[in-house]
């Protein structure tokens, strides 16, 4: 197998991200042929190349922008010494390299099981997250199980315990962390109560306005299925930058 396909596998499995950069086109004199792959993965280690020299360098530059804007691309290299899209070489040929970012699966970390819990995971799962459920002792001002859990700029932290302390002690635990999302359960008094204890020990004013609480979209829905759903609505728009409002023209 490919080393760069043997690779890439491997770093999927281990849930790390990587571009893979794979050869499309040549034209002319060239270091590269067509299928040749190379992988970048998150630690800036390769493996397979394209041909080595200033194409290599230049494709690795260019797969370090795909793997910041997490957008696949089509890169066109001219291998001479000047004009348009020149890499400085003599070879007097063109390459076309697509360029493929492979990013792990977003996290939805749900802090406390129970019914709403249950439901949250399925959806989670079903429209593509790795969903990590993490039972908490309730009324203890701590949670060492979120030890455990480690945190990313993709992950999505929900705090659905079944009492106000166990909520205060997660949000704690997380409200310094990289997560893109945090979002707790409860009434507008208690959510303002325990946002209130965090404030008078410090934290940020800009940190305290990363929670979303109470969490959820307005859907209405009472049932612990619905409110499941009012929460997974709001994380995707978080996440995708959707505005939560309905798109009809026509009502």
């Amino acid at each position: 197998m490919n080393q760069a396909i043997l690779t890439l596998a491997q770093t999927l499995e281990s849930k790390q991200s990587a571009v893979l950069a794979t050869v499309i086109e040549v034209s002319g004199a060239s270091p590269a042929q067509v299928g040749a792959k190379l992988l970048l993965r998150a630690d800036d280690t390769t493996a397979g190349t394209v041909g080595g020299g200033k194409l290599e360098e230049a494709i690795l530059a260019e797969c370090r922008k795909a793997r910041a804007e997490g957008q696949p691309r089509i890169a066109h290299y001219v291998l001479a010494e000047t004009g348009a899209e020149a890499i400085g070489t003599l070879c007097g040929g063109d390459v076309r390299v697509f360029i493929e970012p492979y990013n792990p699966p977003p996290k939805l970390v749900i802090v406390g099981g129970g019914h709403v819990g249950r439901p949250l995971k399925v959806m989670g799962e079903t429209v593509g997250f790795e969903v990590i459920v993490v039972d908490v002792e309730p009324g203890r001002a701590t949670v060492p199980e979120l030890d455990a859990v480690a945190l990313n700029e993709d992950s999505y932290v929900v705090l659905i315990t079944t009492d106000h302390i166990s909520d205060e002690a997660a949000l704690r635990k997380v409200i310094t962390s990289p997560a893109r999302y945090i979002g707790m359960i409860g009434s507008r008094a208690k959510c303002q109560t325990i946002v209130e204890h965090l404030a008078v020990d410090g934290i940020t004013e800009a940190q305290l306005s990363r929670v979303y609480a109470p969490i959820g979209l307005d859907l209405g829905g009472p049932t612990p299925q619905e409110i499941a759903l009012a929460i997974l609505a709001e994380i995707v728009a978080v996440r995708r930058g959707g505005s939560g409002q309905m798109r009809s023209h026509f009502a």
